[in-house]
């Protein structure tokens, strides 16, 4: 007998307690080991449309539904009784005339209306919204896997009703419509009927959604890491760029959610399949995004582990300080609190009228990253993104302190981040042997402007050599700056994803609200952040406005203890704040609502 588990167990399993779940797991073992098992106790779902739906007890409240048949045993959801049974009441498992593909189906006459839920305040359109679908035949929706009860539903979905549609529909359908109507793909082709007799579980479809179990430590693992759907799974969208050939440096962009990361993973991945003796390096900006990519990697290409041997996961500040050490000596780089410091004691600083703020701020944007070494390339630097006018007067006086700076720096044996990443691209221009065939760079809006010259000296010449994946409207850290000035194109070699797999329509929506439907970049680039739709609904995010900290402690402290209370586990639950000085005060409200924090690090 066949043994599966579907991506909708998984996803069920997930939001059990703790308890739960290892009774689950417990359960989903037996049932492989012996599916007759004395101890398992069948139930059949006398109202589930679908009579191979069963429940199995696994405690005195949780209900495992399975699909059982003479030759396969699927695992399909587990959660409290009622709710377990009114899953299975409104689905059934059936192969989808065009496609051949096994779908779970929500059966249609179990909807009594599909209401669209009403997202943000805004006056009634004057006019009816467009029909996303109206221009595609039955046969079309078909050949995209929409199941044949719910064809109607989808050609009268326009763009409101769309989101909660698509909650009804089989995941792949629901891609398919979210791809087309953002234009991602053109016209589907009307699909051939599949000949009888072919396995619908071998669908690729199918294969995406049902995993068929060889052996209990198989189980083990897919229970442990349920369907790592966002470093596994590819839109075919995406698996287009990551696998796409490109005649120079390429970015992939898209708000968060959208999948950006995972892109970057499997392009790694792919890089090193391709090329055998290639020498991949996937870098981030901070080595706390750096460890996480190493983890998800890991999982990536579980079953490659030879692969893992060409691929490098680092924090551009590691590599940088790796490579400077093997080819000079240990850097030693001036730490922020000495530029501060020196800034503020400057005799110069202090006979001049600018503030600290404004010297620390053109230090950081314009003269440490450029590098710049001279008088007469200060006095002609473009200042981009610096508001303030500045006169040559003006300029020579701060040039005064600058070099100031620069001397005391010197002066110690140190060097700056940037002025050790220039110091290498210099190097690495002149060598014919360059660390790396390939780097891929993710959340590339805050790399600096000697970091990419760094990358620009190594790979920037190699086909294929550079791919950043990252978001210009989610930048942080770094001031605009010119990509093309600092030795890197990619003009022409941008694309923009746009289905987002990990935020909400709701939250997106209130999001997109901060920013324009266009970001674009000082060469001439630019993000559409219009048209984008997320693939799942959700509840509406609260905001709260308090008079003082006081209050807004308060307010979180209630809100904790709602949730605790509503059956989310701690671990479930993140508590955000704006810098690292605002930690304690976070720390403080979780314990007044009587819990413990955690607060991560790096690691």
């Amino acid at each position: 007998m066949e043994f599966r588990i579907a991506d909708t167990f998984t996803g069920s399993l997930a939001k059990l307690t703790a308890d739960e779940q290892k009774a689950t797991k417990t359960a989903a073992f037996d049932l492989q080991l012996n599916p007759a098992h004395p101890s398992l106790q069948f139930h059949r779902l006398d109202r589930a449309k679908d009579q191979r739906f069963w429940s199995v007890r696994v405690t005195s409240d949780i209900r495992l539904i399975v699909h059982r048949s003479d030759a396969s045993l699927l695992l399909c959801y587990v959660d409290h009784h009622d709710s377990a049974y009114h899953w299975a009441e409104r689905r059934k498992l059936e192969t989808h005339p065009k496609t051949g593909a096994a779908q779970l189906v929500e059966i249609r006459e179990t909807v009594v209306e599909i209401q669209v839920p009403k997202y943000v305040d805004a006056p009634k359109p004057a006019r009816a919204k467009r029909l996303l679908f109206a221009d595609l035949h039955d046969d079309e929706l078909l050949g995209l896997g929409i199941p044949p009860e719910w064809l109607a539903d989808v050609l009268s979905a326009d763009e409101d009703s769309l989101f909660t549609l698509t909650d009804h529909l089989p995941a792949e359908a629901a891609e398919a419509l979210l791809d087309y109507a953002t234009g991602a793909t053109p016209r589907p082709k009307p699909a051939a009927v599949v000949v009888g007799g072919a396995d619908p579980f071998d669908h690729p479809d199918a294969l995406r959604r049902f995993r068929i179990m060889g052996n209990v430590e198989e189980l083990a693992r897919a229970l442990d890491y349920p369907w790592e759907k966002w470093t596994v799974f590819l839109h075919p969208a995406q698996r287009q760029l990551v696998e796409k050939d490109y005649n120079g440096p390429a970015r992939v962009a898209g708000s968060a959610g959208t999948g950006k990361t995972i892109v970057a993973l499997h392009r790694a991945a792919y890089l090193a399949r391709a090329h055998a003796d290639a020498r991949v390096l996937l870098t981030t900006f901070s080595d706390s995004l750096a460890n996480a990519l190493h983890t998800k990697l890991r999982r990536l290409i579980a079953n490659e582990p030879k692969l893992g041997e060409r691929i490098e996961v680092e924090s551009m500040s590691a590599i940088g300080q790796r490579l400077y050490r093997f080819r000079k000596a240990t850097p030693q780089l001036a730490s922020r609190a000495f530029v501060v410091e020196h800034l503020a004691e400057s005799a110069l600083v202090k006979s001049s009228k600018f503030s600290q703020a404004f010297l620390r701020a053109e230090w950081d944007q314009i003269v440490d990253p450029w590098q710049i070494d001279s008088w007469e390339a200060y006095r002609d630097v473009s200042r981009l993104g610096r508001r303030t006018r500045l006169s040559e007067p003006q300029r020579e006086t701060l040039w005064a302190i600058f070099k100031q700076l620069r001397e005391a720096i010197a002066a110690k044996g140190m060097l700056t981040s940037s002025a050790m990443f220039t110091r290498l691209a210099t190097d690495f221009t002149a060598s014919k042997k360059p660390p790396f065939d390939y780097v891929v760079v993710d959340e590339a809006q805050d790399i600096g402007v000697a970091e990419l010259r760094f990358l620009a000296a190594i790979t920037a010449s190699t086909r294929n050599g550079l791919f950043f994946a990252g978001d210009l409207g989610q930048r942080i850290f770094q001031a605009p700056f010119s990509w093309k000035a600092a030795g890197v194109d990619v003009r022409g070699r941008s694309s923009t994803l746009k289905i987002n797999y990990r935020t909400s329509h709701q939250i997106r929506m209130q999001a997109d609200r901060l920013l324009g439907p266009t970001v674009g970049d000082v060469d001439g680039n630019s993000e559409q952040r219009a048209g984008t739709i997320s693939m799942f609904n959700g509840p509406l995010p609260a905001v709260v406005l308090a008079k003082d900290a006081k209050a807004e402690s308060a307010v979180v402290v209630a809100w904790l203890r709602e949730r605790i209370a509503g059956r989310i586990s701690p671990h479930e639950i993140g508590v955000f704040v704006r810098s690292e000085k605002e930690l304690p005060r976070a720390c403080g409200a979780v314990k007044a609502a009587g819990l413990k924090a955690q607060v991560l690090d790096e690691r």
